[in-house]
């Protein structure tokens, strides 16, 4: 028996406090209940749960993948206009999975693949920190300055500035550059956007690590399932608190969530 709220986020319908709204809303259901109480537990392989209606499925056995998007694919299983999608390269797994986070069409590199909804909601989201790390190619020869602005943080994107990155110059060829950018934030193409405001628009981008994962050696279109040591490593990454460690059975100490 687990709690409601805790069965939804894990469900990947929402984030553990949106599903806590959505329950105080009276838009849950349980044995054709509806229940408003955050306490109410349940068990999802045996009581039937419904969210506006609609019955949540038994859950399924947790996958998780590290997949190399190629260029030229949207991060999604489906689109309406017919263009080109990941789920070509997915047909081997039989679980359905979800991207963490998205790479633009244009864009190439790591992606995570996953069922479970509440790592892949940690992971994406800012609160915990989590690093993403690029390879990019930009116009122009950023000078000393334009580095510094780049990582100091503070370039309006939007009504907000964004936060500081880790920016290093790995070479220049001519008229453009190769930066390794590290970000933890992940907002709407937010690389492209900071580098164009400098003044240095991207050419390429490829994203080399997600928290402790690492593209490696794999091939563009390919996958491989993750480890059991790189699952317990992206978990700690997303900074599960002490009674999540618990639950998870993870077996070292990390940081409480009110030390961010």
């Amino acid at each position: 028996m687990e709690r409601l709220q805790k069965i939804l986020a894990e469900a990947g319908v929402a984030s553990r406090r949106r599903a806590e709204k959505m329950i105080l809303a009276g838009r849950v259901k349980v044995n054709g209940l509806i229940v408003q109480r955050l306490g109410h537990k349940a068990d999802p392989r045996t009581d039937r749960i419904e969210i506006d209606g609609r019955v949540l499925d038994s859950p399924e056995e947790k996958v998780y993948y590290l997949f190399y998007k190629p260029v030229g694919y949207l991060t999604t299983l489906h689109d309406p206009f017919g263009r080109p999608t990941i789920a070509r390269f997915l047909t081997a797994i039989e679980s359905r999975v979800y991207p963490v986070g998205r790479l633009d069409r244009d864009a190439e590199g790591l992606l995570i693949l996953t069922n479970d909804g509440e790592l892949a909601a940690r992971l994406m989201h800012p609160r915990y920190h989590v690093p993403k790390t690029y390879q990019v190619l930009v116009k122009g020869l950023p000078t000393d300055s334009a580095l510094n602005r780049l990582s100091a943080g503070g370039i309006m994107l939007g009504e907000r500035p964004a936060a500081p990155a880790e920016v290093a110059l790995v070479k220049k060829e001519k008229d453009r550059t190769w930066l390794r950018m590290t970000i933890r934030e992940g907002r709407h193409r937010q690389i492209k956007r900071m580098c164009s405001t400098a003044g240095y628009p991207v050419v390429k981008l490829k994203r080399i690590a997600f928290g402790p994962l690492s593209l490696g050696r794999l091939a563009p279109g390919t996958l491989r399932p993750l480890r059991t040591a790189e699952i317990e490593a992206l978990k700690k990454a997303a900074f599960y608190t002490k009674q999540d460690k618990s639950r998870l059975g993870l077996k070292q100490e990390f940081p409480q969530e009110n030390q961010l």
